[in-house]
This record gives structure tokens, sequence and C-alpha cells, in this order.
């Protein structure tokens, strides 16, 4: 094959492969009065499959798709499975500032948001482990570093003395490539090198990312952008005349009624001369096993 041949080949090629990336990290636009965006997925498992690896493969955390799909055997699924794969979003109206740009981090669900103006992207994240939760409040990104250094903090060189006291750029370095620093404390949104730990409580209070978001929201993400960590399971929208529900495991008790948590969410959302009616069954089953998914679970009536 001739070189200028074999160059336009790699040019076609390049390019579809950047296309794909770009489609993969596209925003998606906010529109007004809309809560639910996107499809969840369906995959068949195949010999060999496990969850852990379509986790990664899939773009979704490992602990979502555990609850999505309750009693499958995350290591040896048995082949010819249908699975879910966990993509449907529910944005509730609080989640949706009155700022131009801004990170959001919901620590239940174990997601990031990141909203740009009239559009946002969602990003599957690794957390602190139990004790360990990022402080919630309001924060900004005060330093953007790539190919950070990793100071072991004392509470981890306590566990593992054989810890260097710096650790380098490269593959033992557990913040990966890109790393975006927070101004409170020793916090920060970076990547990993171990990509199986996102979607879990694995970290002493980091957010963690897939290599692949985190170099995206580095390049996209400016000084002194506002970051919001709430704790927020039990998600309520109002979208048409429908109610839906999308629920996580509380996962640190913090809400010791949820049914009533709730209804005060839903009361909030039902305008003025109109009442509701849920599915009480519906809304007990899924607080019982909160499974990660978007449920519908009541309408919008007119008061007579």
């Amino acid at each position: 094959m001739k070189p200028h041949k074999l160059a336009s080949y790699l040019g076609i090629f390049l390019f579809y492969i950047i296309l794909l990336y770009s489609q993969a990290l596209a925003f998606t636009p906010l529109k007004k009065d809309k809560f639910i965006y996107f499809q969840d997925e369906f995959y068949t498992i195949k010999d060999n499959d496990t969850l852990t690896d379509l986790a990664v493969k899939f773009k979704v955390g490992y602990e979502a798709l555990l609850l999505a799909n309750p009693g499958v055997d995350p290591w040896v699924p048995t082949p010819g499975t249908k699975i879910i794969i966990p993509k449907k979003i529910l944005i509730p109206s609080d989640f949706i500032l009155n700022k131009k740009t801004y990170i959001l981090i919901n620590l239940p669900e174990m997601k990031l948001y990141f909203f740009d103006r009239e559009s946002f992207m969602t990003f599957p994240i690794g957390i602190g482990d139990e004790g360990r939760l990022l402080p919630l409040g309001g924060y900004y990104i005060a330093r953007k570093k790539e190919k950070p250094f990793w100071f072991p903090p004392p509470s981890i060189r306590a566990e593992d003395p054989d810890l260097p006291e710096i650790v380098p750029p490269g593959p033992d370095n557990p913040m990966g490539e890109y790393a975006l620093y927070l101004d409170r404390g020793l916090y920060a949104l970076h990547g990993t090198n171990k990509p199986y730990s996102i979607g879990r409580r694995t970290t002493h209070g980091c957010i963690r990312l897939y290599p692949e978001d985190i170099k995206f929201l580095y390049n996209q993400v400016s000084l002194k952008t506002p970051v919001y960590v709430i704790y927020e399971p039990y998600k309520v929208a109002l979208e048409g005349n429908i109610l839906y529900l999308q629920a996580f495991p509380d996962i640190e008790k913090r809400i010791k009624n949820p049914f009533p948590y709730i209804i005060k969410k839903i009361e909030k959302l039902i305008p003025e001369g109109f009442t509701y009616r849920i599915d009480l069954l519906t809304v007990d089953k899924i607080l019982e096993n909160p499974d990660g998914l978007v449920h519908k679970i009541g309408i919008l009536k007119k008061l007579e």
C-alpha cells in the first residue's frame, strides 16, 4: 500500500475514533419541564462475562449495575441472562441551579453532574468508604494538575506503612492522570489506576472518575467552578401528569423515615388546583429494595 493511502486510511480511522469519543462524551440539552433523560439499555450475558467488567464496558458504576440486577451473580452470571444497563436518570428541579456552570455530586447515587449553561453531562464516580464521605456543602475548583503526585495522608499510611511519602505520576499512582483540587480539605476529583473501583465506596473522601471522564472534565472545567456535594438517595419529579421516583440505598442511614420524606418532596411539586394519587405498594416496594431505576409512582389529578 502506498504511504499516502495508508496515511489517508489512518486519518479516516482516527476521525471516527474521535467522533465516537465525542459522541460518548456529549452534552445533553436541558429542556423546560423535562426531568427524565436517557433510556435504560439491555444486555445478554455471554460466557466469561462479569458484572465488574460490564460496569467498565458500559461506563456505569459497579454498585448501580448490581442494584439494577438483583439476584444476578456478579462474578459468575448465567450466560443468556438478560440484564439492565441503568442509563435512565431523574434530575429533580432542585438540582438545576440558577448558575451558568457548576458541578453537583450526589453521594448516595455515586454520580457527578456537570451543568454547563443549558446542558449537562453525568459521570459515575467512586466515593469515600464508610465514615469517609466527602463532607456536604459548597466548594470550588481551586487548582488543576495534570500528572499529579500523590501524597498519601497519615490515615492511609497508617493502614499501609510500606507506602512511600510521595508517589510520582505513573501506573502506581491512584490519582490517575488528572486532578481537580477542591478549595477545602485534602479533597480532589481525580482519575484512577483502577477503573473497576468506579461506582464503589473505596476512597478516603476523594471522588474518582473513569480516566476518560476526568480527562474531559479537566479540559472543560475552569478554576473557581462551583462544586456542590449533596446527600439525596430519593429523587422525585413531576413530568407531564406523571410522578416519578428514583431511589438509591441510604448508604449512611441519614433519613430515618423515607416515606414521609418523599411525600414532602412530592407535595412541593404539586401545582395549585391539583392533587395527586400515588401507588403506595409500589413506593413501599421501592423503598424496601432501592434499585436506582426510574419508576412511575403516581399521577397528577385536577381538583373537582
